[in-house]
Formats: C-alpha cells, structure tokens, sequence
C-alpha cells in the first residue's frame, strides 16, 4: 500500500514535470501564467500528501523512504519567487535626504511592496527616475538604477543646477509612494576649490568679504566706486537678489566694506573705510554702528574682519591698529588683544596688521595678520595659547 501511494505521487509529481518541460520549450506567456498560479498550489498539495503518510515499513519488508526537495525547489527557482499578489507601485516605497547638492552623488534606496503590504521579492521591474527642475532654464538629470533582483533599488542621481525640482520615480510606468516630491537642490560649496567654476558670480566692483546664511543666499561686501559700496546678496544659483545698503560716510552707509559675518538673522559689515562695525538684518534692515577713527577703547583703524563667538561677543580684527578687540552687542569695550601693554609687558608682538579670524569648536580665536605667515590662537578670553606655521613676527610699530 505504502508503494502504490508513492507510485501514484510520483506519477504526479511526474507529470507536473512534463508540463513544466513543454512551457519552458514553448515560451508562450499564457501558458507560463497559469503554470504560475498552479504549480505550487499542487506540489503544495503533493508534499502534504506524503507528510500525512504513515511511512513505517511492515514487518514483512525492507522498504525505506526519504523525500528530498532540493532538486525540485531548484528546478522551480528558474520561475524566479512566486508570491500571491503582484507587484504595487503606489505602495513600493523609498527613501533618501531632503536635500541635494549641485554635482554631489543623491542616491534614492527604492523598496518595490504588494498591493498587501509585503516586500515583492523579485526585481526586473521597470524602474525610472528623473530630476526636473522648475524654472525653464533647468537641465532635466536621468537616474541611473541598480537592480538587486531582490525587490529593491538604488537610484543614482547628479544634480547639475540649484534650486527647487521634482523629483520622479516609476515603476513599470506608475509613479511609486510620494511621486513626484519637491526637492531642494543647493550649491555645493565643498566641491568649489577642487574644480572649475560652474558659474562666475558677477559682483561689477571689487569684491572683499563674504558669507553664507542658513538658507543658502550668499553676502558679499563690494567696493565699487566712492558712494557706490554696498553689500550684494546672491541666491544659490548666483543670482542677485537685492542690495544692501549704500556708498557714503553717513549711518547704514559703507566706505570699503570687508569681512561680514551672520549669526542667526544679523549680519555684521567690517566697514573699513569708516573705521567702525556694522549691524543690518539679513533682510536689509539696518540696526546700528558703532567706532570711530582713534587707537583708543571702542575706535578703529581699518578694521578687517568680525565674527561673534558663543556669548555674543564681537570679536573684531582693528587691522590698523595692530590688534584685536572684543567687544558686546553694543559695541561696549571688553578686552583688546595685543595693545600697547601686551608688547611692553612681554615683549612680544603677536600680529601685524591682523586681517583674518576664524572661531574653533571651543570658542578659541585663530587670527592671521599680514607681517606673519603663522596663525595665533587665543583663548575666548584673549590668552595667547600658541602659533602654528614658521614664524614671520614684526613689531607692532615699526
């Protein structure tokens, strides 16, 4: 009995095979459709079969049996994975950052779902993707797809221009889960010292300091003519966008503007020729001024370049007078660093002409100067710490 029933299995599983043999000849689709929907169902029913068989030999014989499946998992893995419902595009899902750069790698990782909620665990779907921008002068950028044949995706795109796009990915010509989206494509700033310019930023004068606000837009202070300075703001494409302010010697003018400086939406104008520093909005609105020409507490001499630190101060490099000053919102006098007793008392000179300075993580100072190729670290408080670089220091005065 037990001999006739695996017979009688085998027999099926037998024809099964013969079936599969003539559609994979034949190649007609219809055909391996519902091959597709019945196979496993019956070999689901044949193995269930045998595993309710009771397989213990009589006494009277020898017989045993095992029931191997690897060659027919194999044989049926030529179908790819069968799975109950087909492949959903609006619910395949993906993920990526809210934000591009301009010639920077964005990679999209794409999931293809059932319409049930399941991973589909197959690939060979059609999937597509494209960037496109919103203004008519944009370049429309095509994504590069990498198929893992397990159901997911990664898509490869390179912006080419800033400002805000589309982006759209399909699958087998359906838009997925949240397409098209809107992303925002930013200037890539990293990349500008390590190859040719994409775009010049014409500024009509000569350009001195610059700085870049949360939002991207770009400050840049301009000397043009006399009565003509002013501080030009550009978009992430190198648009200009407004102005702010004008040439002259009176309040919210500049003289030679140099280093600017934005904390939060406060921007702040080393205004050289007036000898004093300058507080506006980001927006164009002007807040106050505060120096005037002299060596002494809260006067300046050609000041370079300003930042503010993480208490608020004002740190200012007074090139002309061979210092820097620190100063509060106001423009109150704090402490000055390498004045007149710093040099007497230790006889040391730390700078000439100080122009740049830049903050580290833990608020120390780095200040270059002009008669020196070293770069001097102070601490918020203005204690010398150290230099680096080969020492080129003149005195203050000479």
């Amino acid at each position: 009995l037990q001999k006739e029933q695996l017979m009688k299995l085998q027999d099926e599983i037998g024809h099964y095979t013969e079936m599969t043999s003539h559609i994979l000849q034949t190649h007609t689709d219809h055909e391996m459709t519902a091959l597709g929907d019945l196979l496993p169902t019956e070999l689901k029913a044949i193995l269930k079969k045998v595993e309710n068989m009771s397989l213990t030999p009589n006494q009277s014989c020898d017989l045993h049996v095992s029931i191997h499946t690897d060659s027919l998992i194999k044989d049926l893995s030529i179908f790819g994975h069968i799975v109950d419902s087909p492949p959903s595009p609006s619910q395949s899902k993906w993920s990526s950052e809210s934000v591009a750069k301009v010639q920077g790698i964005y990679c999209v990782k794409l999931e293809s779902m059932t319409s049930k909620g399941e991973r589909y665990p197959d690939g060979g779907l059609q999937v597509k993707a494209e960037l496109r921008p919103k203004s008519y002068d944009g370049e429309v950028v095509p994504g590069e797809v990498e198929d893992y044949g397990d159901g997911t995706y990664t898509i490869t795109l390179i912006p080419v221009t800033a400002g805000p796009h589309q982006l759209l990915i399909t699958m087998d010509g359906q838009h997925v889960q949240n397409s098209p989206c809107d992303l925002d494509v930013r200037r890539n700033y990293s990349t500008l010292c390590n190859s040719l310019p994409d775009q010049v930023i014409n500024c009509s004068g000569d350009p001195n300091g610059i700085a870049i606000d949360e939002s991207g837009e770009i400050y840049v202070s301009i000397w043009v003519r006399i009565f003509s300075d002013v501080v030009c703001v550009f978009d992430e494409a190198g648009q200009l966008k407004r102005t702010i302010g004008d040439g002259g010697y009176g309040d919210s003018q500049f003289s030679y503007p140099k280093g600017l400086f934005i904390k939060g939406d406060v921007l702040y104008v080393a205004d050289s020729g007036n000898n004093r520093i300058q507080k506006w909005t980001t927006g164009g609105q002007f807040l106050q001024n505060f120096g005037h020409r002299g060596s002494g507490q809260g006067q300046f001499e050609s000041p370079a370049s300003v930042v503010v630190d993480q208490c608020d101060w004002l740190i200012v490099a007074d090139r002309g007078n061979n210092r820097v000053v620190i100063l509060d919102q106001d423009g109150t006098w704090l402490s000055t660093i390498n004045d007149a007793d710093d040099i007497s008392k230790s006889g040391t000179c730390y700078f000439r002409s100080p122009q740049g300075l830049a903050l580290d993580p833990q608020g120390n100072i780095h200040v270059s100067s002009g008669g020196s190729i070293t770069i001097k670290v102070f601490t918020p408080e203005g204690t010398y710490v150290r230099s680096y670089g080969d020492v080129k220091c003149y005195h203050a005065y000479e």
